[in-house]
């Protein structure tokens, strides 16, 4: 059974987004602790940007979650 990619970016970023909320910080300050544009955690967050594995391990740390938790 083929892998659907599109679903699963969508996954990762409800739970990027869901992490987020968890933590009370906005998608500014989430992007502020990455070092990325506003916008561009915006796109990953809402599943129309295909995140590199190094910016989604960035993220990860951010969010003090290992990048387990976002593809489980």
């Amino acid at each position: 059974m083929p892998i659907d990619y599109t679903e699963q970016i969508k996954l990762i970023a409800l739970k990027i987004r869901t992490l987020r909320k968890a933590r009370k910080l906005t998608v500014q300050e989430l992007a502020y602790r990455c070092d990325i544009e506003r916008s561009n955690l915006s796109r990953i967050e809402t599943g129309r940007s295909n995140p590199t594995v190094k910016t989604l391990c960035i993220i990860c740390n951010a969010l003090d979650v290992p990048l387990r938790a976002l593809i489980e």
